[in-house]
């Protein structure tokens, strides 16, 4: 059970989120419009409803036809694309009256979420202003912004003696697979099931992630290859978790990135452990391996240090 004052805020990131997935029905609706008129514009632009998209959409609710009229609209880095602009703008003479007001309802819907949308994030900044020192601590995490980090807080509090270790925690937010077996027929495992604002989230920092030179971004990419993107989503979000868990219980901590080369390293350590346990066992020998414990800095080199 979450403390009160994170119930309240939990209550104000839950429905932050849901506006926004609404916010994204509602301009796939407005996609599927445009196409429906054969104006194929999302296949020029990368946000359709960004700066040049935005503008070109107002021109043809204004009443404006000429491809060409409105492919000059393009903004920045869109103007490179003019002559695909006026291909995918060729359909415009079928945009009717009533699609313009179709579109001019479901744009006015979208303006009236995002100013919704801005007024809760707001609102929680102010409730969680005093945990600023926890939000950043999940923000040095790749894949994370400033919303994330108040999402995750939001479910999870800043308390983490509530989970006795990280794995704890990925197990309540459904970031385990389950061992779904009957004797020795094993089954196609799923994920668990677990808080699903919380899991949302996770998907959505695992693929960020998957795109940063980080051990993350590495672990992404490499269970994305053998296993898939979905299975990857699960396990990066499972350690991201436990990265969360562990940041949160060392206060002043920050994320610290072990290399996007770290699974390569750990291979390449373990086979040249094989390799030479291997050889001395060829030769009679019983090996038997004990790590030698990290050795103590040098006083007088940590004594100029600190005077430098």
């Amino acid at each position: 059970m979450a403390a009160p004052e994170f119930r309240l805020i939990r209550l104000h990131t839950r429905y932050r989120r849901d506006l926004t997935d609404e916010r994204s029905r509602e301009k796939n609706r407005a996609e599927k419009l445009l196409e429906s008129a054969a104006i194929k514009l999302s296949s020029v632009v990368t946000d359709l409803h960004g700066v040049t998209g935005r503008d070109i959409m107002n021109h043809l609710i204004a009443g404006e036809r000429n491809p060409k009229a409105l492919a000059q609209l393009a903004r920045a880095r869109a103007r490179r694309k003019i002559s695909e602009l006026e291909a995918a703008l060729d359909g415009a003479e079928f945009f009717t009256g009533e699609h313009a007001a179709l579109l001019k309802a479901m744009l006015d819907r979208i303006d009236r979420v995002n100013e919704e949308i801005a007024r809760l994030t707001e609102v929680i900044e102010r409730l969680l202003a005093p945990y600023e020192e926890q939000l950043q601590q999940a923000e040095s995490m790749p894949g994370w912004g400033r919303r994330s980090a108040q999402d995750a807080i939001a479910e999870t509090g800043v308390d983490m003696t509530r989970f006795p270790d990280g794995g704890h925690l990925a197990s309540w937010a459904g970031r385990t697979p389950l061992d779904h077996s009957s004797g020795k027929r094993k089954r196609k495992a799923r994920a668990k099931k677990g808080n699903r604002y919380l899991g949302g989230l996770l998907g959505e920092t695992a693929v960020a992630a998957g795109k940063t030179q980080t051990r993350e971004g590495a672990r992404y990419r490499r269970i994305a290859r053998r296993r898939g993107k979905a299975k990857a989503c699960v396990a990066v979000g499972n350690t991201q978790l436990k990265v969360y868990h562990k940041l949160l219980s060392s206060p002043g901590s920050r994320y610290a990135d072990l290399g996007p080369d770290y699974y390569d390293r750990q291979a390449s350590t373990r086979r040249q452990i094989a390799h030479h346990a291997g050889k001395l066992g060829a030769l009679g020998f019983e090996v038997t391996l004990c790590r030698l414990p990290e050795p103590d800095p040098d006083p007088r080199q940590a004594a100029s240090t600190q005077a430098a």
